[in-house]
């Protein structure tokens, strides 16, 4: 599972999501589920080396909290 838009580091998805910005978790790919609960996130994207990973609370395929 991946975040848009591309972090590179996990303290720069937690900055925006507590300043209030918009974070969509997505799986790549041609399954896409509807994304509620508790997932894993992973960045930054390929082709890059994922350097941090990080539990989220997603609604509605929108990040809510960084756990």
């Amino acid at each position: 599972m991946y975040v848009n838009p591309n972090f590179t580091t996990k303290q720069a998805l937690r900055n925006a999501i507590s300043q209030g910005h918009t974070v969509v978790a997505y799986s790549p790919g041609p399954f896409n589920p509807n994304l509620n609960g508790v997932v894993d996130v992973e960045g930054p994207h390929a082709p890059k080396m994922h350097t941090w990973y990080a539990n989220v609370e997603v609604a509605n395929g929108v990040v809510k909290k960084v756990l």
